[in-house]
């Protein structure tokens, strides 16, 4: 480990609760089974709000278990040490979430019917988001300023590596079958028929009563309120004080942070990256 990162594949991780050994076993012989279903996503982009809503869906609206269970033991993080050993000893269809970008993720996966939901987000968004996260958790390196995870982000000196690279990774999945690609600004626009396209692509039916209890229970304002589900459980071997995982949960925010030259630099390396993508695919200016 150098540098308050823990260096795998060219790529920087987390420090804390990651190995290069953990890594390499994941990425390389981790088997994805057919009933699996997978949540992917580059940090900061609501993962943990995808996470809960598949729980609700899971469990038809009841929310027992989001109430009793953290949500890293209900759907593990496969390249987390805890989360993988998590993983190998569960039986049955499991839900597991990653971030690992696409070159890295587990090959099983290709030859699998399991399901993969992938979400993504605003890369400006992203950026402030994983500022807020990363100066207050003990996981990796700390920024010392916005402007300087501002350069760290355009240089892919993140957790995860680029963005850029992981959209774009990803993204070549996007015509199979069993993916399907949401993104952050669609779920907050129309949760109900996001929830429902989500529920139709896991052959899963809710009733009106249960669907209104997923909407309900996977809000912004509930899940800051679960303990179970907004890390407040987290030892502070791992995060600051008071740290909690939901903090605005809103789009556009980074229009509050990020300076007319920022924004504009972001939008020129945006334009060079994603160069050949359609454009409808990102629901965002």
């Amino acid at each position: 480990m150098t540098d308050g990162y823990l260096w795998f594949e060219g790529l920087p991780f987390p420090s804390i609760d990651y190995s290069y050994e953990g890594l390499k076993e994941a990425c390389t012989k981790f088997v994805i089974k057919d009933e699996d279903t997978v949540m992917v996503s580059y940090p900061k982009s609501g993962t943990h709000w995808l996470i809960e809503i598949l729980c609700l869906i899971h469990s038809k609206g009841d929310t027992t278990w989001i109430r009793s269970v953290s949500i890293w033991d209900r759907a593990p993080w496969l390249e987390i040490d805890t989360g993988y050993k998590l993983l190998k000893e569960r039986e049955g269809p499991r839900f597991l979430t990653s971030h690992l970008p696409f070159h890295l993720f587990p090959k099983s996966f290709f030859t699998s019917k399991a399901k993969v939901i992938y979400i993504m987000r605003n890369p400006k968004d992203v950026l402030v988001s994983g500022y807020y996260y990363w100066t207050t958790t003990k996981f990796s390196k700390k920024p010392e300023s916005l402007e300087q995870y501002f350069q760290w982000f355009l240089q892919g000196y993140v957790p995860y590596g680029s963005w850029f690279e992981h959209i774009r990774g990803w993204m070549s999945m996007r015509d199979r079958e069993n993916v399907l690609l949401l993104s952050y600004e669609e779920l907050q626009k129309d949760p109900r028929s996001t929830i429902e396209e989500i529920c139709q692509f896991l052959g899963k039916k809710l009733n009106p009563e249960e669907l209104d209890s997923v909407l309900k229970n996977s809000s912004f304002h509930v899940m800051k309120e679960n303990k179970m589900s907004n890390l407040e459980t987290l030892p502070e071997t791992y995060v600051d004080k008071d740290f909690k995982i939901t903090r605005k949960g809103i789009c556009g925010d980074w229009k509050n942070h990020l300076t007319v030259a920022q924004a504009e630099a972001l939008d020129k390396l945006y334009q060079e990256k994603m160069l050949g993508f359609p454009k409808e695919l990102f629901p965002w200016e």
